[in-house]
């Protein structure tokens, strides 16, 4: 059968978290450079479907071809690292250390952000015909996406700081789901599709996901978007980053760890009383 019973998956999350850490920095990078670009092009090609069939729902229901593809061939998002690797260390693996988790989050994060703004810069180009006219359709849509997810929050002061992380939180706990789901299946169609199911949720939700955003806001400025780096560092990436690492780590690694891996004893039944024989 392709099924991985849950004990046997929570080893192999563990077992993938340690082997990050130790990943040589060339390696850390690339995988996340990849990882970030595969993405920025799925959210940019779900944008395109939204605009050019008025249907946001489509364009949901194929946005998670990118999380696959990236999957599938061993790329590494944030969102996925925040989750995996703290486990290693949780587990006193040898050699896992605070410093080595810290270093592959930093190299995953520069590396998912060079690959989204990479994606950002060129479909940039695509939608002004080289920044030669004003953006299309498409272009236009990303650039007002960037202005109600920083200054959309700010005006709510706050209310919009707390909505925007739990919104990162409840991003990364199906992100992440998505990612253990597919530890889930030997085959190929059964990691797609048990990882096809929370990226859908998590997309059309408009949960806020740092390595997409990474893609969408400097699009957004580079389109126009009546916004500033500050606006999107302060309103957006940093509270999301946060949330992503409280949202992946606590709803989907710990709880995971904690029941499956650290299994507790099994509660014995209690002694049933002895039915009192009546006297003849």
């Amino acid at each position: 059968m392709s099924y991985v019973n849950p004990a046997d998956f929570a080893k192999k999350m563990i077992d993938a978290g340690e082997a990050k850490v130790f990943m040589s920095t060339k390696d850390t990078l690339i995988r996340a450079y990849m990882a970030g670009a595969i993405l920025a092009l799925a959210a940019a090609f779900a944008v395109t479907v939204t605009v050019n069939t008025g249907e946001p729902l489509l364009g949901a229901l194929l946005f998670p071809v990118g999380f696959c593809m990236l999957y599938l061939l061993g790329f590494d998002l944030l969102t996925g690292v925040f989750t995996l690797v703290p486990l290693a260390l949780i587990d006193r693996r040898p050699g896992v250390t605070v410093q080595g988790m810290l270093r592959n989050w930093g190299l995953v994060f520069a590396g998912n952000f060079a690959g989204a703004f990479t994606v950002a810069v060129f479909m940039a180009i695509i939608v002004t015909f080289g920044f030669s006219e004003a953006p299309n359709a498409v272009g236009e849509k990303i650039g007002h996406i960037g202005e109600g997810r920083t200054l959309g929050y700010a005006a709510h002061g706050a209310a919009g700081m707390l909505t925007l992380f739990i919104r990162a939180v409840m991003c990364n706990w199906m992100v992440s789901t998505g990612v253990v789901a597919a530890m889930m299946s030997t085959s190929v169609s059964g990691k797609v599709i048990a990882m096809w199911m929370p990226i859908l949720v998590f997309f059309y939700m408009g949960f806020e996901h740092s390595i997409v955003n990474m893609f969408l806001f400097p699009a957004g400025l580079l389109l126009g978007g009546q916004f500033t780096i500050a606006d999107y560092l302060l309103w957006n990436e940093i509270p999301t980053v946060l949330g992503n690492l409280v949202g992946g780590l606590t709803f989907v690694g710990a709880m995971i760890y904690a029941t499956h891996h650290k299994t507790s004893p099994r509660r014995e039944p209690e002694a049933a009383e002895p039915v009192p024989v009546a006297a003849e």
